[in-house]
């Protein structure tokens, strides 16, 4: 049987105290399972304010209507507002995701640091910021995480190497790349291991293979406008040919007020024949396989502005 893996970034303090258990409700009344990756450090949403003179910024935030769904007291963390230290803040609601029998990962440390600078920075800056991820993820959980899903889509070298130098085995730091529709570019993509200029490294990437809602609301597809009453049928259409997928959902979005298209797709799924997974089932169906070797590479996918981790 073929399978969707649900992957839930959680960027902020908002996303980690509302969105977070409203999609736990939500993914145990579907049957569904899923992987939640969460923020760990401060919430300084209000950094990326800096990033509206990189092309395409104004159009998706314009797009997908930053402000209805992240809320403006988000948008002040770090400008107006002290930013609130999400790990220290919420650790029960994390916790209880994980005995709600989900798993759980690594998204990272300050989404919004991480996901400006990582890809410039050296890598002792790197190694450093995500070890406070982890260390802060063993304080809450008890444990050391399984699994690793880049903000942004961001990495670089070092990050990837210290993935392996955590003992991470799998991890979803980058994406496919996409046509304008949504569509893969490339059919066999999927699952692969990195390349660096070390050598091949041990853990397996499982890259999201589908656009995100954020992507697609408010662009025009083969000329209709993509809204929230049609949007579910456009992903839907995107999984008609049975083969595994990965779909990045965020805490923000789909944990609140887009929560019905994504029981829409929950529902649609099931029918089309798909397994509803986490990253932790997605892994154990393919550990053994021989998988592509991939170098790091970058590119631009339809509907996102600046440019992201994709399979080569």
């Amino acid at each position: 049987m073929h399978s969707i893996t649900l992957k839930i970034d959680v960027d902020t303090y908002r996303g980690t105290r509302e969105g977070v258990l409203n999609l736990v409700k939500l993914l145990k009344a579907n049957a569904a399972q899923a992987t939640f990756l969460f923020s760990l450090g401060p919430d300084h949403t209000g950094w990326a304010l800096r990033r509206a003179f990189r092309p395409g910024f104004f159009s998706k935030v314009s797009r997908t209507s930053v402000v209805e769904h992240y809320g403006l007291k988000t948008l002040m963390y770090g400008v107006l507002l002290p930013a609130p230290d999400i790990g220290a803040d919420c650790a029960e609601q994390m916790r209880q995701v994980r005995d709600a029998g989900f798993e759980c990962g690594i998204h990272t440390w300050d989404h919004v640091v991480w996901q400006d600078n990582v890809r410039h920075s050296d890598a002792a800056w790197t190694i450093n910021t995500m070890q406070q991820s982890y260390a802060r993820f063993c304080a809450i959980f008890g444990s050391p995480p399984a699994t690793h899903g880049a903000a942004g889509w961001q990495m670089n070298a070092a990050a990837f190497a210290q993935l392996d130098a955590f003992g991470i085995a799998y991890a979803s730091d980058g994406r496919c790349r996409l046509n304008e529709d949504g569509s893969l570019c490339d059919p066999q993509a999927g699952p692969y291991r990195v390349q660096t200029e070390n050598g091949t490294l041990s853990h397996i990437q499982l890259p999201t293979t589908l656009p995100t809602l954020d992507e697609m609301l408010g662009r025009e597809i083969d000329g209709k406008v993509i809204n929230t009453s049609n949007i579910a049928d456009r992903i839907l259409a995107l999984t008609a040919s049975p083969r595994d997928h990965v779909f990045t959902l965020h805490a923000e979005l789909e944990g609140q007020k887009l929560a019905p298209i994504l029981e829409i797709l929950l529902s649609g799924w099931r029918k089309q024949g798909y397994e509803l997974i986490s990253m932790a089932e997605q892994y154990a169906k393919i550990q053994n396989q021989s998988l592509p070797i991939s170098p790091v590479s970058w590119g631009c996918l339809p509907g996102r502005s600046g440019e992201l981790i994709v399979q080569a």
